[in-house]
């Protein structure tokens, strides 16, 4: 530790570094190579990572749609191309047949798709606006947020088929004055006035649904647009160790044997498994921060090799200084510390200097993906203790190789190191 913070130890070190400055460098460069790899390749898995959960973080990550469409097959004397149209029923008979389901939002809706939308008016002002028949269960599914002060969608809205509904901020801010309070106040829905009871809070990347959007309860939705027990979708949560796979299909086969349609149909029953597609990407992910992490660590040995390979050059190169420090009273250990404490130093140099461009990097593809909210990848980052751990790892390695050059000068004698021409 003396030797840290003796001077004559750094002007040393300085000193053999001077008169090797080109082997030095490319030396350094394999090192800052490998943990410049890690730190670039690490952060960008993370900002995959991070940009998918943005991109879904309106809905839960084990969520799975399903909708009816046209068959494709023949089947127990129906014809093909039978449209086919899911009901209100099929989620009760799904809840009872597929057991990982875990909450089940039959909606429907006019706005999309082709469909006219609700036509809004409050005083002076309108809007078409897409308006969504929902249950509360939706609320548990899609993890919208509802501003303080309002609610979402409630069993008794249901059961007594109340007008009351809940709007977004695009609809709050077109409909509304500035500061108004909208929670409590009316709006025309088809001439129909419903009462505000909550704000919707849009989620900016959020992947579903829209800041206009308009939720009114199932049973109110089906008198005024005369959709009696008809479904656009459900909304299906599993639970969360359910095999996701396994349920989309236990739902679209209960589904198929309600309606009739052949279980080798491949049409009838479309489907998106949210899951799915949420596993595959986050084990994208994990491979490549794995494969940054073999990378470096492989890039960054490679480069503390030629290290050791330098410094066993300068302890060549010094024999006879290195004799002459002998000669003078210098211990094995003092020696031994200078050469383990210059390839320390050499290697920490070069990965603070790799981290610094792998930050600049990730630093330039932040500045470029920042405003991009229809791609899913934001704040590419690696976290704290995998940079201290990185740097943790480079100083044991450092030490390990400059032990191999440091035990070399320390064998040598001095009078034979005197004799060296």
């Amino acid at each position: 530790m003396k030797r840290l913070f003796d001077k004559d130890t750094w002007q040393e070190i300085f000193g053999s570094i001077q008169k090797n400055k080109i082997r030095t460098i490319i030396t350094m460069i394999g090192v800052l190579w490998g943990i410049f790899i890690y730190i670039t390749l690490s952060g960008t898995s993370k900002g995959l990572d991070n940009g998918f959960e943005r991109q879904f973080q309106s809905i839960a990550s084990n969520s799975i749609f399903v909708w009816a469409q046209s068959t494709s097959l023949p089947y127990a004397g129906y014809k093909s191309e039978r449209n086919i149209t899911l009901k209100i029923h099929d989620a009760d008979v799904l809840k009872k047949k597929v057991k990982d389901i875990k909450f089940i939002a039959p909606r429907i809706v006019a706005g999309v798709f082709g469909s006219p939308g609700g036509n809004i008016v409050r005083g002076t002002k309108t809007g078409t606006y897409s308006v969504y028949g929902e249950y509360p269960e939706y609320i548990k599914i899609a993890t919208s947020k509802i501003y303080d002060g309002g609610r979402f969608i409630n069993e008794s809205d249901i059961k007594y088929e109340r007008k009351v509904c809940v709007i977004g901020e695009r609809t709050q801010l077109e409909l509304f004055e500035e500061e108004e309070d909208p929670i409590g106040k009316f709006i025309s829905i088809n001439k129909i006035n419903f009462r505000v009871v909550g704000v919707h809070k849009f989620v900016q990347g959020g992947g579903f649904g829209d800041d206009g959007d308009i939720y009114i309860p199932f049973a109110t939705f089906k008198k005024i647009f005369n959709t009696g027990d008809d479904v656009a979708f459900f909304m299906i949560a599993a639970n969360e160790n359910a095999d996701g796979i396994k349920v989309e299909k236990d739902v679209k086969a209960t589904l198929k044997e309600i309606h009739k349609i052949d279980p080798n149909d491949e049409r009838a029953i479309g489907g998106f498994n949210l899951g799915e597609i949420f596993r595959k990407t986050m084990n994208f992910a994990n491979g490549l921060t794995f494969l940054s992490l073999v990378v470096g660590i492989a890039t960054i040995l490679a480069g503390i090799i030629g290290i050791g390979n330098i410094l066993l050059i300068s302890v060549k190169e010094r024999t006879k200084e290195i004799g002459i420090r002998r000669a003078l009273g210098a211990t094995p250990s003092e020696v031994r510390s200078q050469i383990i404490l210059e390839s320390v130093f050499l290697t920490i140099l070069s990965g603070i200097i790799g981290i610094i461009l792998g930050a600049l990097v990730l630093y330039g593809i932040n500045a470029a993906t920042i405003d991009q909210t229809d791609f899913p990848y934001t704040n590419p980052t690696v976290p704290i203790p995998y940079v201290l751990g990185a740097l943790g790892l480079m100083v044991i390695l450092g030490t390990l190789i400059g032990i191999i050059p440091a035990q070399r000068a320390v064998s040598i004698k001095p009078i034979d190191a005197l004799r060296e021409e």
